[in-house]
């Protein structure tokens, strides 16, 4: 379950529908239906290049990110907790986007291939609560294929789907559409 923050003139979604070249975004997640920790993460994109960094925080720490408390990031003193501190100002939570995840790898290349089923959204205030949450992509499956140096061949036709479309896809652009 992830939590994305944008600005209030939506600068990350925009910047990512238009395709801008250097772009960064934040989120809040966690894994499964329920929370053990949280992870706040910083995902940027220079240039085609993609990179993130993350830094966990307890289940409280995120509620009382929530609920406006913000000086425990300076407190733990984290580079990406003060910098995410830093642009809070213009900063807060905008859509919440879960999905069932398959994942595959192989080693040679560095390759991720996952399968996200049962796109799901809702608001911030459902970011603890999944069952409030609604379909999104209702019989959608994104394929994703992500690697370092090279994709391998073999793995190029594996993933060779017909009639299917080809593209960038973003689950927090789609689901935006339901703000």
């Amino acid at each position: 379950m992830s939590l994305y923050f944008d600005d209030p003139y939506d600068t990350a979604l925009r910047q990512k529908l238009d395709g801008v070249n250097r772009r960064e975004k934040f989120r809040l997640r966690y894994y499964g239906e329920a929370p053990g920790f949280l992870k706040l993460e910083k995902k940027w994109k220079v240039n085609g290049l993609c990179g993130k960094r993350g830094a966990r925080l307890t289940v409280e720490e995120g509620r009382r990110l929530l609920s406006g408390e913000r000086t425990f990031l300076l407190e733990r003193g984290e580079p990406l907790l003060l910098e995410f501190a830093s642009k809070l100002s213009k900063l807060s939570p905008k859509t919440v986007v879960a999905y069932r995840r398959e994942a595959f790898i192989f080693a040679p290349g560095n390759v991720r291939v996952t399968l996200d089923r049962d796109i799901r959204s809702g608001g911030p205030e459902s970011f603890f609560r999944p069952e409030d949450l609604l379909p999104a992509l209702p019989g959608v499956t994104v394929l994703e294929v992500k690697y370092d140096e090279f994709l391998p061949e073999i793995v190029s036709l594996a993933v060779q789907t017909p009639d299917r479309r080809a593209g960038a896809c973003s689950k927090y652009a789609l689901c935006r559409r339901f703000d």
